[in-house]
């Protein structure tokens, strides 16, 4: 009997079924780093029997083990199951950042931990580049070091008027959500390109001064304005004043990806 050829590759759908997990899951776990995949010319996602061990490996951890996203992609770097990627300097550098900022203000983990109402130990491995902060954390961070996010990006390097895709200033903030920046400088905007994974978001409200205009390019967004639920879908705009409390998440199976944009530059 000829024994069946195995595929080299396999499509998202068929990694995910072997691994017993849904291809949002999966998509979710590539935003963290924990999976990435080859791609073919048309962006299709391929999959090889490494990967599907490896997502095999994050499954038992969230099943077996209760370990959340963020902690199993911690325990498959200490097993080193995940290979190191140049994408994660910008984790490292915001870690970093957060540190000197600390150490230049002359306070103790536990006084900035107190004044972003998180614990001493989540900012401590925050710092330490081992976990990544909601867009909520990071603006109550920005307040206390009275700077704002933008500063978090890095963007101290100049470059003209053409930004490619390539070129952008990344900041991961949170399980899930990457911030892209579209245009830095001496900008009276500050435009963004939001990607955020299912049920990701900003975490708890927030607020600051300024205003925000919204445009839905792919996917789903739910966002609380002052109490106030509103659901956009792909096409739909959507303006309001920051110092409104708002939170936000993604509602949907599938990524969602927002033209965001706050002026001024000071969120």
């Amino acid at each position: 009997m000829r024994q069946a050829e195995t595929k080299p590759y396999l499509k998202i759908g068929d990694a995910a079924a072997l691994a017993g997990v849904s291809s949002s899951v999966i998509r979710s776990w590539e935003n963290l780093g924990l999976i990435r995949p080859q791609r073919t010319s048309s962006r299709y996602r391929l999959y090889s029997s490494d990967d599907v061990k490896l997502l095999k490996r994050a499954v038992f951890l969230r099943k077996v083990r209760g370990l959340n996203a963020p902690a199993i992609v911690q325990m498959l770097k200490q097993e080193g199951r995940i290979r190191p990627d140049s994408k994660s300097n910008g984790a490292a550098a915001l870690g970093l950042h957060l540190r000197q900022l600390r150490i230049k203000e002359g306070a103790s983990l536990a006084q900035v931990a107190g004044a972003a109402g998180i614990s001493v130990g989540f900012l401590s491995a925050l710092e330490r580049s081992q976990m990544s902060a909601s867009v909520g954390t990071l603006r109550k961070l920005a307040k206390f070091y009275k700077t704002n996010i933008l500063e978090f990006f890095d963007p101290a390097e100049a470059h003209g008027h053409l930004v490619q895709p390539k070129q952008r200033k990344i900041l991961e903030a949170g399980p899930g959500v990457r911030m892209e920046l579209l245009a830095w400088g001496k900008t009276v905007m500050e435009p963004h390109l939001f990607r955020i994974a299912p049920d990701a978001g900003s975490g708890e409200s927030y607020t600051h001064d300024g205003e925000e205009f919204l445009h839905i390019l792919r996917g789903e967004l739910q966002i609380s304005l002052e109490g106030k639920e509103y659901r956009l879908k792909p096409g739909d705009s959507f303006y309001f004043e920051s110092d409104m409390a708002h939170s936000w998440k993604n509602p949907g199976r599938a990524e969602t990806w927002v033209l965001w944009i706050n002026t001024p530059p000071t969120f």
